[in-house]
């Protein structure tokens, strides 16, 4: 391990005489390059940053001219130069540095604002390998982490923000202060950190590798919070460099701001909604604590709205609602009449806007879209001393995929009433039982430690709320491991059964429906969801 050498204190404020600047974003690079040049700076520049600032009339520098070599290799080659590094990595007040700086003629850069190629975005395009492998940056990392390790004495932006604060500093005295000089540097590797993790990401992608060796993930602040999931806990919300259509996307029209559990609610509901194809017509969840307590299918979205609610109105009260469709004014009527935390759909009508902004404290966010539940991601979560991940669980059912193990066969109406109470377990934390008829839920079990006790819970929630099981379907998202479950549900009235199969008890759970003349079909799938 190298040792830190004996180096002078770096200088609370350190002048800023040249700047590099070597960006693919130019968006606010003239206005900055002009408050640079009138502060005296000195501007050096590459490609088509270095042509727009002197076609800008400003006086600029191409950076050939500081290391005698042209741009070479399709651009690969332009940056990565000891004149450049020496100038960005010398420590100035270090005698033996600024003798190596005066022997071979190399000036100091006090101030580096590069933003990165897009590789992120050329990704998200769609681009093909060789375009994506063009977009990975190599001077860039390379010039931004030399100038963070010296951020002593430079200044390094990434960001338009970033140099912003520099100017503001600048302003003052032609210096910038040791203390945002750090702020920058800390920010500067965090950027190369997110940029390196999104290549490797795309690189086990494109490699079929499920397991890579090191696996990295980054994401963009996009919310500092109150607290967390509790009080005395620390939470901010980040932002993937491409997110999935959802809560990290929306527009939110009003409201306080989201807190740690609305988003992790919100996105429960969104992604349940999300399951059912408004081409199939409109649909309503609404979830409290990430389990849907109601979703059902309508003719209109009001009706969606009204049967859901019916499922449980108790634990709906402060809860979240989620649209697969657009929210009109009839259904934001009907919505504002209970206390709602946030409501989540594709669009809102104007009318159903201005409803809303009558409540303030409600939440609206729209999203333009839904998310497709049927494509590939990933899933991580924390424990400790490291993270588990997973790829997002796509399983979608049809009526083809399921194998009817009981003497009768379920009609038509129970097979749809199957997949539609199946879909909704999948979302339901384990161990969960769904009912359902008709497009509704009518009773939700959900995070028991035994599936009897669940099947008993969805059924006591149903009878509280005056709602018949009689006739309806009972999804399991894993195997009843012994016949309790099931008669449990048979006995609330259901009289058709899905589930996974795949216990050493299946023959005694089949024995069981088949006595109570309950028709059963194993999916091969389970839908666990922890």
């Amino acid at each position: 391990m190298p040792a830190a050498p004996d180096f002078p204190p770096a200088p609370d404020r350190a002048p800023i005489r040249r700047a590099l600047i070597s960006v693919s974003d130019k968006t606010g690079l003239i206005e900055a390059a002009r408050a640079l040049a009138a502060a005296g700076v000195a501007l050096v520049s590459t490609g088509g940053a270095r042509k727009a600032i002197a076609d800008a009339g400003l006086t600029v520098k191409d950076i050939s001219e500081l290391t005698g070599f042209p741009e070479m290799m399709d651009g690969r080659v332009k940056t990565l130069h000891p004149v450049v590094h020496g100038g960005l990595l010398g420590v100035r007040d270090a005698p033996d540095h600024a003798r190596s700086m005066a022997e071979h003629a190399i000036g100091g850069i006090d101030l580096v604002y590069v933003n990165l190629y897009p590789f992120e975005a050329t990704v998200a395009a769609g681009a093909d390998y060789a375009t994506a492998v063009e977009n990975i940056d190599i001077g860039g990392p390379a010039m931004i982490r030399s100038a963070a390790k010296n951020h002593g004495y430079v200044a390094v932006c990434t960001e338009l923000a970033d140099l912003r604060q520099v100017l503001a500093e600048l302003a003052e005295d032609g210096a910038t202060g040791l203390a945002l000089r750090k702020a920058l540097a800390a920010r500067a590797y965090a950027r190369t950190a997110g940029y390196d993790a999104a290549i490797a990401s795309w690189f086990a992608q494109a490699l079929g590798d499920e397991a890579p060796h090191r696996r990295a993930f980054a994401g963009e602040l996009a919310q500092t919070m109150r607290y967390g999931e509790n009080p005395h806990q620390n939470a901010a919300f980040y932002r993937f460099a491409n997110p999935r259509t959802g809560v990290a996307t929306a527009r939110q029209h009003q409201g306080k701001e989201l807190s740690y559990n609305n988003i992790n609610d919100t996105d429960a509901a969104f992604e349940l909604i999300a399951e059912f194809d408004p081409a199939d017509g409109p649909a309503c969840a609404i979830i409290k604590h990430a389990n849907p307590c109601g979703l059902a299918t309508g003719a209109t979205m009001v009706e969606a709205y009204g049967r859901a609610l019916a499922c449980d109105p108790t634990s709906a009260f402060g809860g979240i609602v989620a649209l697969n469709g657009r929210l009109d004014a009839a259904t934001a009527t009907e919505i504002l009449k209970l206390l709602t935390e946030v409501v989540i759909a594709p669009d809102a009508d104007a009318d159903a806007i201005a409803l809303f902004a009558k409540k303030k404290n409600v939440r609206l966010l729209t999203t333009g879209g839904l998310p497709d539940p049927l494509a590939p991601g990933t899933s991580f979560k924390s424990v400790a001393g490291g993270f588990l991940v997973q790829s997002r669980d796509t399983a979608r059912l049809t009526a083809s995929d399921l194998k009817v193990v009981t003497r009768r066969s379920p009609t038509e109406a129970e097979v749809a009433d199957m997949l539609f109470a199946f879909t909704v377990a999948k979302h339901v934390k384990s161990n969960a039982i769904v009912y359902a008829r008709a497009g509704q839920t009518l009773g939700v079990g959900a995070g028991q430690m035994n599936r009897k006790d669940s099947a008993r819970i969805a059924a006591l929630r149903a009878a509280d709320f005056g709602l018949d099981l009689t006739g309806s379907a009972c999804a399991s998202e894993a195997f009843f491991p012994f016949p309790d479950g099931l008669i449990q549900a048979a006995d609330a009235g259901c009289t058709a059964v899905i589930q996974p199969g795949g216990s050493i008890g299946d023959q005694a759970v089949i024995d069981a429906a088949d006595e109570r003349g309950v028709a059963m079909v194993f999916t091969g799938v389970r839908v666990f969801r922890h």
